[in-house]
């Protein structure tokens, strides 16, 4: 069986994440999203056919032409117009049914096998905001007979989670297909009229989706990752006087200095320095070359981030060679205690948490003293003066 994994998309609304790499080279607990999407597909297909775009040399040398016993073929989507035109461009290299999912999203594998114990099929997932998903509908609680993406009114909770299993016949269905609303060719459009005449059978989730939206769904999928470790694991050095508690990864070539203090689940990747006197909260995870010694909770820094100094970086994502001055505060509770509202795209989006930090992109550069006010968002390359207080959004 053979799968083709879309993961040619720019992801706008995870701006600043994205600028500096496609969403599905984000890494989760220092293994990229397309990483874990084929790592959940061994044993099920023995070829996986990824249509590239936004820059494609990035997967391309990081996945290369085998993902252990997965054969890799890459196929380029030069112009970004929908996921038909994603999928039509798999045409020649599909000759049976296979699976066509998402490549920013995380998958699990028992689901991906209950979903191909049909002949064709569809994820889906109760979701709390069905108005920001594409909306399955159904008929005998079971077969598909309309998708709408993001109703007003939506009388359905079941989202599609962009992961299906087809066969050839979609194809000709692809190629009658219009453009949408967004001006895009969905292969939604072509499920629906494949509805008509076969029974697509929606399999809910049972173990896990994560979608990988807006940058703060990637801080929550670290996190989803991270609890689910479940076990202490030290490759690294610790030095007396450190005091760890609950589930907590040290990776190999790390240290932890005298005087701080670890809380689980925290995951510290390798080569990490980490401290002295750091305050490292629950959900934390700094992945290879960090040096922190600040108070850090519930928060990403990629690799090479510095944090030494004193600050304060909570529920927060910090990209790839950031530098953090001395006395940053990420502010991420409202006064009101509601929850937060940030700008994506131009757009207020609510996000459902109550507590938010700032998002940075790579090789951001704080002043001291410089304070973010929660949702904030920082452009790669950008700095902050000494003192600056960050009111909007730091763009290029």
């Amino acid at each position: 069986m053979k799968a083709v994994i879309m993961a040619a998309g720019k992801g706008t609304r995870c701006y600043p994440l994205t600028l500096a790499r496609p969403k599905p080279m984000l890494k989760i607990l220092n293994r990229t999203i397309l990483e874990h999407n084929l790592s959940q597909l061994r044993g099920i297909v023995d070829e996986a056919v990824i249509v590239v775009g936004y820059k494609k040399e990035m997967i391309s040398e990081k996945i290369k032409n085998r993902y252990y016993d997965i054969k890799v073929t890459f196929v380029e989507q030069k112009e970004q117009i929908g996921t038909g035109n994603a999928l039509m461009l798999a045409e020649s290299l599909v000759d049976d049914r296979f699976i066509l999912m998402n490549g920013d999203d995380l998958f699990s594998k028992g689901d991906i096998e209950r979903c191909i114990g049909h002949k064709y099929s569809i994820l889906c997932c109760e979701v709390e905001a069905p108005q920001n998903f594409g909306i399955v509908y159904l008929m005998d609680n079971s077969f598909v007979f309309d998708i709408v993406e993001k109703p007003e009114k939506p009388e359905s909770r079941l989202a599609n989670t962009g992961l299906y299993v087809l066969d050839t016949k979609i194809f000709g269905l692809l190629k009658k297909i219009k453009k949408s609303k967004r001006n895009e060719y969905e292969v939604t459009s072509a499920i629906k009229e494949l509805a008509k005449d076969e029974k697509v059978m929606c399999e809910k989730v049972m173990d896990y989706w994560i979608p990988m939206t807006y940058p703060w769904n990637y801080l929550e999928a670290n996190v989803f990752m991270l609890k689910r470790m479940k076990k202490r694991i030290i490759k690294g050095k610790v030095e007396p006087n450190v005091t760890i508690k609950g589930d907590v990864y040290i990776g190999q070539g790390s240290v932890v200095k005298s005087g701080s203090y670890i809380e689980g689940p925290a995951y510290i990747g390798d080569d990490c320095e980490v401290g002295p006197n750091a305050y490292i909260r629950p959900d934390t995870v700094l992945m290879n070359m960090v040096r922190a010694r600040g108070e850090i909770v519930d928060s990403v820094l990629m690799d090479g981030c510095t944090a030494k100094h004193s600050c304060y970086i909570g529920h927060s994502v910090l990209g790839e060679g950031s530098n953090i001055g001395a006395g940053t505060i990420t502010a991420d509770f409202r006064h009101d205690e509601r929850a937060h509202v940030t700008i994506v795209s131009g757009n207020k989006v609510k996000t459902g948490r109550r507590k938010l930090g700032s998002f940075m992109g790579d090789k951001v550069h704080t002043g001291i003293g410089t304070l973010i006010y929660p949702g904030r968002k920082i452009w790669p390359g950008i700095g902050t003066l000494p003192g600056e207080i960050v009111l909007k959004d730091k763009m290029a």
